[in-house]
């Protein structure tokens, strides 16, 4: 999304929710806030400029929905085991994410289209 203030005041106004934090993450070219909802998040981003992953994303597709991220307790196992089922990755190693986390990209071909991310959680 271009505007995350406006979109995180409609999940306010609406939802009645607000982001557990709010930061940006250089190195992924992204704004970030997650909203908890129920027992799941919802991860806002906005691209820091045109020329980012997201940025691309926006400006071919339009906002909605950019990707689902799954909780793995061990990401190198998890890459591994997606590694040995032959999937197509986009990220071999995890690297840093938002909030102290370590992720890692499964190409959208690799399942129907969807881009999946997987998030190993810091220890804090």
């Amino acid at each position: 999304m271009h505007d995350l203030d406006h979109t995180l005041d409609e999940y306010r106004i609406k939802y009645g929710v607000t982001p557990l934090y709010r930061e940006t993450v250089s190195s992924q070219g992204v704004e970030e806030a997650m909203i908890p909802l129920g027992g799941s998040f919802i991860q806002l981003l906005r691209p820091l400029g045109p020329d980012t992953p997201v940025g691309r994303f926006l400006d071919t597709r339009g906002e909605g929905v950019h990707h689902l991220a799954y909780a793995v307790a061990d990401i190198e196992a998890a890459l591994g085991h997606l590694k040995a089922q032959g999937a197509s990755l986009v990220d071999s190693e995890a690297r840093p994410g938002g909030g102290g986390t370590r992720i890692a990209f499964v190409h959208p071909r690799d399942l129907a289209g969807t881009l999946i991310e997987l998030v190993e959680p810091s220890d804090d």
